[in-house]
């Protein structure tokens, strides 16, 4: 009996242990499934937080979904706001003077040229600028993901690739929609007020230093020379087709880019203001045919940014000032 009652108590003990090794290789697994399973959604919960993007100078960069520690170094800080973004950061210099500058709100100014250390302390989660300088791409990329953006690119295209970075693009699609149904009645209205189809115009600034340029890709030109708009003249055309945001010329061959009206666009600056007063004044402006005609418009170069805000803000004032 005391043999039989031995071996049922070791039996017992035997079954006992297996019981708990099975239960401890039990929780072992379970704590590697549970593990494993953390890793892979920590995994997939970063992979859905950032996307690749390619830039139009080929940069692939990892960037997150939805931004929301944006620095933006550029012009066009206006098509950020109709998108209802706020940068954290911005050349605040660009932004003085133009129409929407009383909406842009806390904030920080980044400086002219960009400063890296003003812009680490933002720590943005994104930074998009439109210096296409090497160099300094590599040093924006160390503080945070970068993107080199087109601003002088015509407003469908940019706003579409600004709606896609910042996780606006249906915004942008309807923004844009309704742009496009306000700049058709706008001609319209100015066709009727005598502006002809098939005009030409150009856009001429002094900058300090009696430097003349004629604007191409950017700013006024833009609405200008839209579908129904106005046209480019031939070199201005050549310098469209070139790319080129604009174009610094000698006052004697202005007339060589004057089309069948003129904008003149000034500036704070009391030295190029001087030197829009002598062109003006000089006897080959005076020729000129649509200063005879009396088809010359005076506007701040500041309202005639080609950002989304002041582009709707030109869709009531060109009117105005085309009489």
């Amino acid at each position: 009996m005391t043999n039989k009652k031995s071996t049922r108590q070791y039996t017992a003990l035997i079954c006992l242990f297996s019981l708990m090794g099975a239960l401890l290789l039990g929780c072992g697994a379970s704590d590697k499934q549970t593990a494993s399973s953390n890793t892979t959604a920590s995994t997939t919960s970063k992979a859905a937080t950032t996307r690749a993007y390619t830039d139009y100078k080929g940069h692939t960069v990892n960037i997150p979904t939805t931004p929301g520690r944006i620095a933006y170094f550029g012009e066009n800080y206006g098509d950020l706001l109709v998108l209802g973004v706020q940068a954290v950061g911005t050349s605040t210099s660009m932004i003085e003077g133009k129409i929407y500058e009383k909406k842009v709100q806390n904030v920080s100014d980044l400086g002219f040229p960009i400063d890296l250390e003003k812009t680490l302390a933002l720590q943005p989660d994104l930074i998009i600028t439109a210096d296409t300088d090497e160099k300094q791409y590599a040093a924006l990329t160390i503080i945070a993901p970068t993107i080199m953006f087109d601003t002088f690119a015509p407003l469908n295209d940019r706003l579409l690739h600004l709606g896609d970075i910042v996780n606006k693009k249906k915004a942008a699609e309807d923004w844009l929609a309704q742009y496009k149904i306000k700049e058709a009645e706008m001609w319209t209205k100015l066709h009727a007020q005598g502006v002809k189809s098939g005009e030409t115009a150009s856009v001429f600034t002094y900058y300090p230093g009696d430097r003349l340029f004629v604007m191409a890709r950017t700013g006024l030109s833009q609405i200008l020379y839209e579908e129904n708009g106005l046209k480019p003249t031939p070199l201005i055309q050549k310098a469209l087709d070139e790319d080129k945001g604009f174009v610094q010329l000698s006052q004697e061959v202005i007339g060589q880019y004057a089309g069948d009206r003129i904008f003149i666009l000034s500036t704070p600056s009391s030295e190029a203001q001087q030197s829009t007063e002598q062109l003006m004044k000089s006897k080959l402006w005076l020729q000129l045919p649509a200063v005879k005609q009396g088809h010359v418009y005076m506007q701040d170069i500041g309202k005639t940014e080609s950002d989304a805000s002041t582009r709707e803000w030109l869709l009531e004032e060109l009117p105005k000032l085309i009489k």
